[in-house]
Formats: structure tokens, C-alpha cells, sequence
């Protein structure tokens, strides 16, 4: 076998959630590339055109689901939909998320609900639900995105904090149920990316520069620098790797 059909995914069906912007348009691009067709997931049909247009001029297929994450009720018709149009899926990646910023005495319930329904309920129930074909067939992928704050606390971000935790729990523990079964689980922490999320963060006069100089890469990252992550990832290539927080930081961990 040629290496390089080692991180080929011709042939291969990616569900990403959030694709519409930032890293979520990143992975979905690079899965592209990379030879996958896409269902794309996200509140508005009409942020992901753009996204489907590119996509369908590198050659591959991409088709659009429009739904609310924050409404999990439904999932299971979406995974029903989607395994339609494109037979099984193969490669799922749970990127969507939200996150509310307070001070903890301070945090209303109802932020803290809306930032684990989308960020670690959805996750859950997209995953059991696409994981179930996945096991029956013996095969699959799943990214699941977590976050720098899987490890820390952060700064008035206690629900994000908590859900991203959860993510990283929640992939070890799928792991190890789905190993032995041929799936693989495991999630990708980007660091400090510029996004819209982190846009307001890495403009702070004071805290962007206190975050750069903790940064051996001496930059921010963009959401190309999650391609190559989301590739390997879905790839034969790590076929072996299972449960695995992979950071994407600039070596932000590292200090």
C-alpha cells in the first residue's frame, strides 16, 4: 500500500457538525480534499452554501441538513436523513458549540443548559447514534472537538469548561466500549484559532498578549491548522489509536 492511501478517505461519508464557519469549515474542507463527501450540519441552510459550493468544486459531494443542535430531540431523524441520502456515514465529526462568559455567582441556569445541550448532549446523542451503524458495521470514525479548557478551568467560562470536560471523558469512555469493535474515538483540542468564538479574546489589549507569550509557536491559529488533525484522524492511518486528546495548540500544553 502507498502511504498516501494511507490518509485517503475516497469513497468515505463525513457528517460534520458546525461547518458553516471557523474550524468546523476547516475539517470539512480538509476532509474534502482528502477525498470525502459531506453532510453538512448546521441552524442555517444558508451560511453553508458557500461551505457546499467549495466543496463541490474540489469534486466531492456535499449536501446540506439544516437543524438546531440545541434541540436534541431530533437527532435521530437527522442521522436517519442523512444515512439516506448517502448510504452509511463513516466519519463523524461533533464540532458545533456554544459558550457564555460570567462570572460563576453570576451564570444563569438557563446559558449553563443551552451550552451542554449543544456542546456535550448533542455530542452524546449524535455519537450513539451514528456510533450504533458504526458498530453493527464493524467500522467508523469519530472526532469529537474538544478544547484546551478539557484540562484547565479557563477564566468565567464554567460551562464550557465542564462541557468540553465531558467531551474528553466522553471520548475515553466510547473508546473503550468501541475499540474492540472497529471504531475509533477520539478528539482533537485546538488551542487559541481565530474564529469568531475567540474573537473578542484574542483582541483583548490585555489578554491576547499575555496569551501570545506563552505560545512557542508565536502565532494564533487558523482553522487550516485543524486539517491535517481531522485527516489523520479519520484516516487508516491511525486505525490504532483509540481515546487519544490530540492538542492542535501552537505548543501551548508544552509550556
Amino acid at each position: 500500500m502507498r502511504i498516501s492511501n494511507l490518509f485517503s478517505l475516497d469513497g468515505k461519508t463525513a457528517l460534520v457538525t458546525g461547518p458553516s464557519r471557523g474550524i468546523g469549515r476547516g475539517i470539512a474542507i480538509g476532509l474534502a480534499r482528502a477525498g470525502a463527501n459531506l453532510a453538512l450540519v448546521a441552524r442555517s441552510e444558508s451560511k453553508l452554501i458557500e461551505v457546499q459550493r467549495e466543496i463541490q468544486s474540489i469534486g466531492q459531494q456535499a449536501e446540506v441538513f439544516t437543524y438546531d443542535l440545541s434541540q436534541t430531540d431530533g437527532i435521530a431523524d437527522l442521522v436517519a436523513d442523512v444515512s439516506k441520502s448517502f448510504g452509511q456515514i463513516d466519519i463523524l465529526v461533533n464540532n458545533a458549540g456554544t459558550t457564555h462568559r460570567d462570572d460563576a455567582v453570576d451564570f444563569p441556569e438557563a446559558r449553563w443548559d443551552a451550552v451542554i445541550e449543544v456542546n456535550l448532549k448533542s455530542v452524546w446523542l449524535l455519537s450513539q447514534e451514528v456510533g450504533r451503524g458504526m458498530v453493527e458495521r464493524g467500522s467508523g470514525k469519530i472526532i469529537n472537538i474538544a478544547s484546551l479548557l478539557s484540562f484547565s478551568g479557563g477564566i468565567r467560562a464554567s460551562a464550557y469548561a465542564a462541557s468540553k470536560g465531558g467531551v474528553a471523558q466522553l471520548t475515553k469512555a466510547l473508546a473503550n466500549e468501541w475499540a474492540s469493535k472497529g471504531v475509533n474515538v477520539n478528539a482533537i483540542a485546538p488551542g487559541y484559532i481565530e474564529t469568531d468564538m475567540s474573537e473578542a479574546l484574542l483582541a483583548d489589549p490585555v489578554r491576547a498578549p499575555q496569551l501570545m507569550d506563552r505560545l512557542p509557536a508565536g502565532r494564533f491559529g487558523t482553522p487550516d491548522d485543524l486539517m491535517g488533525a481531522a485527516i489523520f484522524l479519520a484516516s487508516e492511518a491511525a486505525s490504532y489509536i483509540h481515546g487519544h486528546i490530540l492538542t492542535v495548540d501552537g505548543g501551548w500544553m508544552a509550556r
